[in-house]
Parts: C-alpha cells; sequence; structure tokens
C-alpha cells in the first residue's frame, strides 16, 4: 500500500482518503458525490481548431458550481474520469483550496473506444490486448507515485482507479483493463469504480476472480435500463451499487428519478442500505461532448427530500451520502 501523500507529507491516523491534496481522514469527507466529472474532454477534443481551454474561466465556472454544492450540504467531489478526459492536477488543486471541497481524481480508462492509440496496438508477438499486468503497473504507479502531468511531473496520489466496458459487450482488452484495475487495487488499496458493458454481475466476477474483495468495487450505472434485477444480487455479493444518473430523466435507456427511488427503496427493504452509492454523473466543464450542467448537488437538493418523502429516514440518507462513500474511498 502506498505512503505517497502528495502536498502534504503528513499521513493521517486511522482510515485516510487521497484527494488532490494530499491523504485526509475519512472521516473528513462528509457527504460525498461519488461519481461526477469537473472537467470532461473527449481524447483529442483539444487540439479542435474550434475549441478553446481558457483555464481561467474554466475554473471560475468550476468553482461556483462546486461552492453551490458546498452551499447545498455537499463536502467532496470524486473526479471519476481516469486519465485522459482532461483530467488537470494543478486546477483541481486549486478549486479545492478555494472552495473547501475535498476532490478526489482518478486513474484508469475505459471503455476501449475512448483509449488512445498506443493502449491498442499490439506490441507482442502474436499480436495480444495490453494484457491486465502492464494497466495494473500503469494505474498503481498513479497511485504509489502521484497522478501523472504529462511531460511534466506527478501529482497527488489518485483515490480511486475507474474503468468501463463498452456497452455493446465487454472487448478482451477491457477484460484486461477490469482484471488491471483490480490488481491495482489488491496492490494500492484503493478502491475500483467499474462500468458495466452488458452483464453486470458477470463483469464485477472479472474483478472479483482477481482476488479483490467485494466492498472494494462500486458498480456503476445501475440505474440503467439493462440492469434491471441485478442491483440487489450486486449488493448481495458485497459490492456497492452505483445509482448514478440521478436528474437524468429524458434518456430510455435510464429509469427516471421516481424509478430510481423506487429501486433505492427496494434496496433498503433487501437490506442493502450500507451498499447504494448516489451521483448525478455531472459535467462541470465539457469540450468535445455535449454540456450536461446538472448542479453537483442535486441528489442532495431534489433527489433526497423526494426520497424522505418515501420513507427513507435520516439516518439511512447520511449513511448513503457520507458513510458509504468513506468506507468505499478509505485506503486499505
Amino acid at each position: 500500500m502506498s505512503d505517497f501523500a502528495g502536498d502534504d507529507a503528513s499521513t493521517p491516523s486511522g482510515p485516510r482518503v487521497n484527494t488532490v491534496l494530499g491523504p485526509v481522514p475519512a472521516s473528513e469527507l462528509g457527504v460525498t458525490a461519488i461519481h461526477e466529472a469537473l472537467l470532461s474532454v473527449i481524447p483529442g477534443a483539444e487540439y479542435a481548431p474550434d475549441i478553446t481551454l481558457d483555464r481561467a474561466a474554466i475554473f471560475e465556472v468550476l468553482a461556483g458550481k462546486l461552492k453551490d454544492f458546498r452551499s447545498a450540504g455537499g463536502d467532496t467531489v470524486v473526479d471519476s474520469t481516469g486519465m485522459f478526459h482532461g483530467r488537470d492536477l494543478p486546477l483541481y488543486e486549486a478549486l479545492s483550496r478555494a472552495t473547501g471541497v475535498h476532490i478526489v481524481a482518478s486513474t484508469g480508462m475505459g471503455p476501449e473506444e475512448m483509449l488512445g492509440g498506443y493502449f491498442l496496438t499490439p506490441q507482442t508477438n502474436p499480436p495480444t490486448p495490453w494484457p491486465a499486468e502492464k494497466f495494473a503497473d500503469l494505474f498503481s504507479r498513479e497511485v504509489s507515485e502521484g497522478m501523472v502531468i504529462p511531460r511534466l511531473e506527478r501529482r497527488a496520489a489518485a483515490g480511486l482507479v475507474a474503468t468501463a466496458a463498452d456497452r455493446s459487450g465487454i472487448t478482451p482488452t477491457e477484460e484486461s483493463l477490469f482484471r488491471g484495475a483490480a490488481r491495482t487495487a489488491l496492490a494500492t488499496g484503493v478502491p475500483v469504480s467499474l462500468r458495466f458493458g452488458t452483464e453486470p454481475v458477470r463483469e464485477l466476477e472479472l474483478v472479483l476472480d482477481e482476488g479483490l474483495p467485494a466492498d472494494r468495487v462500486v458498480v456503476g450505472g445501475l440505474d440503467r435500463k439493462d440492469a434491471a434485477g441485478t442491483a440487489v444480487e450486486i449488493a448481495r455479493l458485497g459490492a456497492y451499487v452505483g445509482i448514478d444518473h440521478v436528474g437524468l430523466n429524458d434518456d430510455a435507456s435510464y429509469l427516471n428519478d421516481s424509478e430510481r427511488a423506487a429501486l433505492v427503496l427496494e434496496l433498503v427493504d433487501a437490506g442493502c442500505t450500507d451498499r447504494i452509492l448516489l451521483s448525478s454523473n455531472a459535467i462541470g466543464a465539457a469540450f468535445g461532448q455535449p454540456d450536461y450542467d446538472l448542479p453537483y448537488g442535486h441528489v442532495l437538493t431534489s433527489f433526497l427530500p423526494f426520497l424522505q418523502k418515501q420513507g427513507l429516514s435520516e439516518a439511512d440518507a447520511r449513511l448513503i451520502t457520507a458513510e458509504n462513500p468513506q468506507r468505499l474511498l478509505s485506503v486499505r
């Protein structure tokens, strides 16, 4: 397990979480948005002639959104975009200092269609996809040595490994990604966030097959309609259930918020409250893709009050929004 501390050489006692400003006690995370994007840049968009990445303007936009999140009762935002979607560590450090919001950044990559050509080029004879151990080494160094700023230096330790499979079915390269993410988690103590392709239980089992305990994994996107019937099964296997498109009500492939609330209450009734995670998959600043200008605090200001009217207790709301993320994100 890494002792890398980013900007802060001191390591807090007890469970800790890697943030962009160094490790903090898990108990300080407070209310956490577990799956969001701060700056999301489709790979290659930074070179497009019609796109301008004005970092000062981006800072102002993101700082305003994070301050609104703080005002709504939020304390921590997890940027789960991984390595190559615009991750900007100096920007995130400045944002965290300016707003008081903890920011957890991630390593990892996927799905395959979003990988750079280097990671898709067969480098063996006969040609095979990148093996899991190469992905594991790449991701583990981003935890143990700090996340890469291309051609410059490494910064703070990654707080989780985020990966995803293609929605038409997991590919051999993505299986390597999943297994590499699991090996990274075993080597460094950070958790894995995976987005399933077509079979959430089977794809979770790829990660568990590496020996990773289920409680070190969150399976995201389980509010997709094609995940129907799997959330309770995944929770009972011990993994966390990511209901992480809260606020998305106009996409036929996803549940709407009323249906999401019913899913949350189904999990509560099944005794799985300690495995529920909520988020909105909001994008603070998007380039090369459509904006998704949903407040980071939407879960807190709209969805939780609706859930509580449906019978969710205050204690369960706290468990879902604060205690569950703290346990998942603790390095161990």
